[in-house]
């Protein structure tokens, strides 16, 4: 439900997508990295909604709707994908996965997990949480995959937002009227995801360039993609920072979010301007983003 780098489009870069048999894995059909970092947003989202931990069946019932709705997204999005998949080495075993399952069976799985989640969503939560479901889901598997992705340099721009939703999903799920303090951290995940995908891009540029995906470094070059990279890096530390000096965080967090913006801010020079360390690039905004949403739960939850 997200950009979140097409890799593994929001998760680690697996080093062997096998199971221990020697199999590919059904997991890489869901992208399970996208599907952890949507839910660490939507939890994060109910807390700052709330201000503390929400009922546990709240709890567990949006986080339940987001998985369904996060994994249904990424199969469907590995159907619609297949070919373009299919020239990316890399990718390899996810395609070897969804031939052994078939592609019908993983599409017809993806639509109900999809239709369960907007259905429960609808009938125990609220029509803002269902709607916001609705959007990420449209958003990602079939805007981003069949059109902005396929068709724009710019593309991972847009696809950011569907990618962005579940912390609004999870604000609304408690408070159906959205706060500022839930936009502020969706703007922050809006603005993280660009540079995130960019540096896996930069990685990949020739296996995106041969599946002809019109991915940034392919159609304007290294130099460019690196000046927007840094520009995103450096709007995620004044917008993060917002949360504590508009007062819905702490002086921890502003702390924790100064620190964690600097730091990303020189690991994606020193790995991407100075060398050529796209990898280790990709997987600090990883860290970042993670840490980020951390700080944010024990600071609240902490009080």
């Amino acid at each position: 439900m997200g950009e979140c780098g097409k890799g593994g489009k929001g998760g680690f870069i697996p080093p062997q997508d096998l199971t221990p048999a020697g199999k590919p894995s059904v997991l890489l059909l869901i992208k399970p990295g996208i599907v952890a970092a949507v839910t660490l947003a939507g939890f994060s989202g109910m807390i700052l909604a709330r201000r503390g931990m929400p009922p546990p069946g709240r709890v567990l019932l949006t986080l339940a709707c987001i998985l369904a709705a996060a994994g249904g997204s990424a199969a469907l999005n590995t159907v619609l994908d297949a070919g373009i998949d299919g020239k990316m080495p890399r990718l390899n075993r996810r395609i070897a996965a969804l031939r052994d399952l078939g592609r019908g069976n993983v599409a017809a799985a993806a639509i109900a997990a999809i239709a369960v989640s907007l259905l429960l969503s609808a009938r125990f939560l609220n029509g803002t949480t269902s709607a916001l479901l609705a959007a990420a889901v449209a958003g990602y598997a079939v805007l981003y995959t069949l059109v902005w992705k396929r068709r724009s340099p710019y593309g991972t721009i847009p696809g950011a937002v569907p990618g962005a939703l579940p912390v609004l999903i999870g604000y609304a799920a408690v408070e159906p009227r959205i706060g500022m303090d839930g936009v502020l951290l969706f703007l922050v995940l809006v603005l993280w995801q660009p540079p995130h995908f960019w540096a896996l891009a930069l990685r990949y540029r020739e296996e995106y360039r041969a599946a002809g995906v019109p991915v940034l470094p392919v159609a304007f070059g290294e130099p460019y993609t690196k000046v927007l990279m840094f520009l995103y890096a450096a709007a995620l530390l004044p917008v993060s920072l917002s949360l504590w000096a508009l007062g819905y965080l702490s002086a921890r967090f502003g702390w924790a979010a100064f620190l964690l913006g600097a730091g990303f801010l020189v690991v994606f020079y020193l790995d991407t301007v100075a060398t050529r360390r796209y990898g280790r690039a990709f997987a600090a905004s990883i860290a970042y983003l993670a840490l980020l949403l951390l700080f944010l739960l024990a600071d609240v939850l902490q009080g």
